[in-house]
């Protein structure tokens, strides 16, 4: 049989392992962010946007419309580290 000293240093290592896969588990589900709602539909035309450039300008999608072909991906998680 352990002694105190020995049921203690047990019991924090147990809860520190639960603590550390509670926070594990919050930060995966916090990760799980739903996208906005949308009625667009795969194949419909996209809504004009415009967004900040990586040359500090502003691009706008109407601006491509009959010059280039344009895909429009999302990705959530992207640039976040996660």
């Amino acid at each position: 049989m352990l002694g105190f000293k020995e049921d203690l240093e047990d019991l924090m290592k147990k809860l520190s392992l639960a603590l550390l896969g509670s926070a594990f588990c919050a930060n995966l589900f916090a990760q799980a962010v739903q996208p906005p709602k949308t009625h667009l539909k795969v194949g419909d035309v996209a809504p004009d946007f415009s967004l900040n450039a990586t040359t500090g300008g502003k691009v706008t999608l109407s601006e491509f419309k009959g010059k280039f072909n344009v895909v429009l991906a999302f990705f959530p998680a992207a640039f976040t580290g996660g």
